[in-house]
């Protein structure tokens, strides 16, 4: 038994109608960068440290070209700094030298840059391109989707991928992870859900949910 995904997916827009990336940028090179800064951090942190860092580097070139000590100056509050500074000027030279400086646009070239994996490259592709392969599995869907009873697992982010693939419509997936961070951050918390607050509590199965308020 599991939450109808259609009619759940109309009230969380209700509840959260406007959805935007978590992430500041204003350019596909800007999102691959802060999108490799963001692993293992809050984005609020992240959003606060890239201005500087985008206003001293314009293209991939410049990352290419940049001392990575320097960069690490420019990253402060980042965590794994020194990996992060290093991934960035590695990205930018196989940028300039592969593709011409541009941002490629496709998953599995994505995923050969340094520090994007396969949820990073889901996300760049859908809010750089609006070009939609996959959905992007963070932490918040994989514990709510688990909850609603549309994954079997709130573990493996790959596994959950395909699951909701499966269920959900794909003019949904790129909405999903706005939607997913909002309801988690506000109702549908970690680890202890408010489902007395809850705009989809009567359908959901509350799977793995052992106490809740």
């Amino acid at each position: 038994m599991h939450a109808p995904p259609e009619k759940t997916l109309s009230i969380l827009h209700k509840a959260y109608p406007h959805l935007h990336h978590y992430l500041h940028f204003s350019n596909p090179l800007e999102l691959v960068v802060a999108t490799i800064l963001s692993a293992q951090i809050r984005d609020s942190v992240v959003n606060a440290a890239t201005p500087s860092l985008f206003k001293r580097y314009k293209t991939a070139k410049d990352y290419a070209d940049a001392d990575v000590n320097e960069i690490i100056t420019l990253l402060p509050g980042i965590t794994y700094t020194t990996t992060k500074a290093k991934y960035l000027k590695e990205t930018g030279k196989m940028l300039h030298e592969k593709y011409h400086g541009k941002i490629p646009k496709t998953r599995t070239e994505l995923t050969e840059l340094p520090g994007i994996g396969r949820k990073s490259a889901n996300a760049i592709l859908q809010n750089a391109f609006n070009i939609v392969e996959g959905i992007v599995v963070d932490t918040h869907v994989l514990r709510i989707c688990y909850r609603l009873g549309w994954t079997s697992t709130d573990k493996n982010a790959v596994k959950s991928e395909r699951e909701l693939m499966q269920i959900l419509p794909k003019s949904e997936w790129k909405a999903l992870p706005s939607l997913m961070k909002n309801h988690g951050r506000t109702v549908c918390k970690a680890p202890i859900p408010l489902c007395n607050m809850c705009v989809v509590n009567k359908p959901c199965p509350r799977q793995g949910v052992t106490k809740k308020l």
